[in-house]
This record gives C-alpha cells, structure tokens and sequence, in this order.
C-alpha cells in the first residue's frame, strides 16, 4: 500500500467526527489518531524521507500533518530543516496542524530557529503568527530569550483569533517560567492588545501552575485593566 491508502486504512469515523468537531471549516479528515501518525513518521524517515516529502499529497488533512511530522523527526541540518520548515508553513490552515508540527527543538536548531521566527510574529498569515507563538512558548521562555519573546509577543497585532489565542497562551507560559519578570512587564503599560491581554490573564488564572499569590497579583492587574478601559 501507497502512503495514502496506508493512512485510509488507519481511519477511524468516530475519531474523524471528533476531530471534525474541534475543526471547524476543516475538510477531508480521514481520522487517524495521532500515537498511529507519528509511528508513521517515524517509518518513514528510517527510509527516503526527502523522497516521500517531493511526493507527498497535501488533500487530506492527515497527509499534511505526517509531513509535519517528517520534517520534525527527520535527521537534516538547521538549515534543511529550515528550508522543508518554509515550504510547509503555507500548507498549515489550522490550528491542530500548526501546533502538531511545532515541538522542542535540537541543541543546533535553537538560534537558527529563533532568527526564523522573528519575522512571522508580524507575519500577515494567521498561522504563521501561531507557529512563531507556539515555538516560542515551547523553546524561547529561557532567561537569554524571554525578554525578546515578550516584546515579540507583545508586537503580534493580527486580528485572526488563532493568532491571538496563542499569544495568550505563549504569554501565560512566559509567566509560568518567570512570574516576577513576566508579571512587571503585564503592569501598566503592556503593549498587548486589550482582547489579547484579558485572555493572557485568564490563560494565566487557569493554569496549575499559578500559586494562590499568584493569582491574587494577576486579578489586581485585570481590574486595573478594567479600570483603565472605563476612564477611556
């Protein structure tokens, strides 16, 4: 069997219709769970990954995110990686895809990785916003980089709520990492947009991780917001 028929033979329709239903407007998901996805990959790479990546078909959903996952396990350079990483992007439309390809980088892939995604935080494409958020909230929240990654974050002006979502999410993990330097920069001032800067403090309020003190400190900042929005 071709890669393709492989994939149909591993559907499941109710795990395509949950999936459909977290995938709004998404189309052609055939329902492959994600533990037989990434056993896949991994097949594939121990073979002509770069062939199957020339080859591959982009219609079902399941297709473009095994070739996500290729590129991710796949023995290449900083800089093959990152040449297969652009030529992939604009094959991300979803949520689910974007975050599926985006994982925990190599020792050598850090810095090349970081200058790539400088750009894409103001990037015009809803998803390339995201994957600049969520590799940076998976790689970049380290005491060199976390300052960068805030302004970063805080520069991303795209309306698209998939973009905006994850640099909610990117910012509460910024504050998981360092509360005290990720607290001061969310005081007055913060250059987040006002939708985005509510759901950074609510991702914040929900997380496990936020201590009881902590959460005290970011209610204060959320009624201060609230008052600075009603004097406006």
């Amino acid at each position: 069997m071709n890669i393709r028929e492989r994939l149909l033979a591993l559907g499941e329709p109710a795990y395509r219709d949950f999936s459909a239903s977290l995938l709004p407007g998404v189309e052609h998901i055939i329902g492959v769970r994600l533990p037989a996805l990434r056993r896949l990959a991994r097949e594939i790479v121990r073979g002509d990954w770069q062939g199957y990546l020339r080859e591959a078909n982009d219609l079902y959903f399941e297709e473009r995110m095994l070739q996500g996952m290729v590129i991710g396990y796949a023995p290449c350079s900083p800089e093959e990686f990152l040449r297969l990483t652009a030529a992939h992007l604009p094959k991300i439309d979803n949520w689910s895809l974007c975050d599926s390809f985006c994982r925990r980088l190599r020792p050598a892939e850090r810095e090349p990785v970081w200058r790539f995604i400088d750009p894409l935080f103001r990037a015009e494409g809803e998803y390339e916003v995201r994957f600049a958020a969520v590799t940076g909230l998976n790689n970049f929240t380290d005491v060199e980089h976390l300052d960068a990654l805030l302004g970063h974050l805080g520069s991303v002006r795209h309306e698209g709520y998939y973009a905006r979502m994850a640099v909610a999410w990117a910012v509460s993990v910024c504050y998981a990492a360092d509360p005290d330097r990720t607290g001061a920069w969310l005081g007055e001032g913060c250059p987040l947009p006002e939708w985005t800067y509510g759901r950074s403090l609510q991702k914040i309020l929900e997380s496990r991780r936020t201590t009881a003190e902590q959460r005290a400190d970011i209610l204060r900042l959320r009624e201060a917001s609230k008052l600075r929005t009603a004097r406006r």
